[in-house]
């Protein structure tokens, strides 16, 4: 892969679209369900519902998106724009649509139809996008600064979802949906800018360099198209890494969904705070995860990543039974809530940053095991489990809510209400880190062994059967969970055929498949 040099400006460009991928999850999973049952007038069930809805429309925008970024350059505006960065600049006049979410008094079917269109037109700038680090660069030492600024911009979008919620309410002298609607536009300006300094600043892999090792689908009918990219979604969960990889992100930010959805109730119901110090801690909390994002990215280089992981785990855990000490202990000092926030931040800058440095190498664990570049297919299949996830960690929390008593729009409520908001804030955080933390026990991707994985997929380049070292056969087939006489494509079907997902672009094109 012939590469160009990446200066500062190139990861601060690239890194400046986090405030779009995290600055708008962070304000739907920290804000939208209170917004939603605070100041629209929707039962937490009919909030939980608009989530489900859009996870059906994004079942199929998600993945089809990933499989056309893959092969956009065949066309005219791919090989004019570039296959991922055209979607990028197509989202630029649609991205204020995520202020439009942010507007009280209107109907459960426009909260739909607004929540449902931002998620396509946030899914077709994101997925294009997480392909870019692979794309520009194949240093294993790159690709982590790349995430390391993606995160860093990530946490500084975290910082002013959590504050200006406060700051609005203290220019404007109140509590009320505006203060949502503000932020709504404040972030959508923001949105359009990063994504116009991603197309500007960031390139993508040579047309010639694509083509060379992508399979050819031009005689394919539709239907085995349609087939295709499920097929290559489906075959992403093949290998063990990116599996792993995938319980590793899961337990981290899916813990941080419930948290995050359930910690403006939690402080206002449990603690008897208002919405501005809600607003104070959230942001106090996400300027301690820029910190830790800051301090986790030598220690990913230096001590490796599923390590790390469990460094924040810790940390977070820590954090979450502080807040049900500080519970129990009820009434305490304002001040001492901000103890527990801060671990919390640190720990939680971690989990950010760790699985989106890993999700760079994924599509070199594949590589190996297809001969193919299929960035697209992980970037489809990270954004989706993603935002499924956080809307089913939002819906379990809507769902539970209302079952344990909570009546929207009451300024008070119940003994059992308040129950059961501190036990999701405890439970549901900790079950799903405790997750994470027993993944990352046999997670072994790391500096080292993507040094010897480079190697061996240079060797299979240029020898049409290697034969490795006992410990390169060692850890390639931890890392990808196949045998090493499959790799390149070279696995058999019962019918003695290769299989459809295992053959690599620089075989024959008779190839039977």
């Amino acid at each position: 892969m012939a590469t160009r040099t990446v200066r500062f400006g190139h990861y601060v460009a690239y890194g400046s679209n986090d405030f779009l991928g995290a600055g708008a999850m962070s304000v739907i999973s920290g804000w939208i369900l209170f917004f939603y049952t605070t100041f629209c007038g929707l039962t937490a069930v009919q909030a939980a519902a608009i989530f489900a809805i859009a996870r059906l429309f994004d079942a199929v925008a998600s993945p089809l998106i990933g499989y056309i970024s893959d092969h956009f350059h065949r066309t005219s505006l791919g090989r004019r724009f570039g296959r991922r960065r055209f979607f990028i600049l197509l989202a630029v006049p649609l991205l204020p649509s995520f202020a439009l979410m942010w507007i009280d008094g209107m109907s459960f079917w426009y909260y739909l139809v607004t929540y449902v269109f931002f998620e396509v037109v946030y899914a077709m700038e994101l997925i294009p996008y997480e392909t870019l680090a692979a794309e520009m660069s194949p240093d294993y030492k790159v690709k982590a600064k790349f995430a390391g600024a993606r995160i860093l911009c990530g946490q500084v979008a975290a910082i002013l979802a959590g504050v200006l919620p406060g700051r609005i309410i203290e220019a404007f002298g109140k509590s009320s949906a505006e203060t949502f609607f503000y932020l709504g536009v404040i972030f959508s300006v923001i949105f359009m800018l990063v994504a116009l300094a991603v197309f500007t600043f960031t390139w993508e892999r040579p047309r010639e360099e694509i083509e060379s090792i992508a399979l050819e689908h031009g005689d394919q009918s539709p239907l085995r198209r349609l087939t295709q990219l499920y097929s290559d979604l489906i075959a992403t969960l093949r290998i063990r890494a990116f599996r792993l990889h995938l319980g590793m992100y899961l337990g981290g930010y899916i813990s941080q969904d419930i948290f995050n959805a359930v910690f403006t109730y939690f402080i206002v119901f449990a603690i008897g705070g208002s919405v501005v110090i809600a607003s104070n801690l959230m942001g106090t909390m996400a300027f301690a995860q820029l910190l830790a994002v800051a301090a986790f990215i030598p220690m990913c280089l230096r001590l490796h990543p599923a390590p790390s992981y469990r460094i924040a785990v810790g940390l977070y855990g820590t954090a979450v039974l502080g807040f049900v000490v500080l519970y129990q202990m009820h009434p305490v000092p304002t001040w001492w809530i901000y103890v527990p926030v801060l671990i919390a931040g640190l720990g939680r800058g971690g989990l950010n940053y760790i699985p989106w440095n890993t999700y760079n190498y994924m599509a070199d664990v594949d590589e190996i095991v297809t001969g193919r570049r299929r960035e697209g297919a992980f970037a489809g299949v990270m954004t989706f489990i993603r935002k499924t996830s956080q809307a089913a960690a939002v819906m379990g929390v809507g769902f539970i809510l209302q079952a344990g008593g909570f009546i929207s729009g009451n300024t008070t409520q119940s003994p059992q209400a308040v129950q059961t908001i501190v036990l999701m804030l405890a439970l549901g955080t900790l079950t799903l880190l405790a997750f994470g933390w027993v993944v990352s026990l046999r997670f072994h991707l790391d500096r080292d062994t993507h040094a010897v994985l480079m190697r061996e997929i240079a060797r299979f380049k240029e020898q049409p059967d290697p034969v490795p070292d006992a410990q390169s056969r060692r850890i390639v087939e931890d890392l990808t969970g196949w045998r090493y006489e499959e790799l390149w494509g070279r696995r058999k079907t019962a019918t003695g055929h290769r299989s459809h997902l295992d053959s690599p672009a620089n075989l024959s094109s008779t190839t039977t498949e």
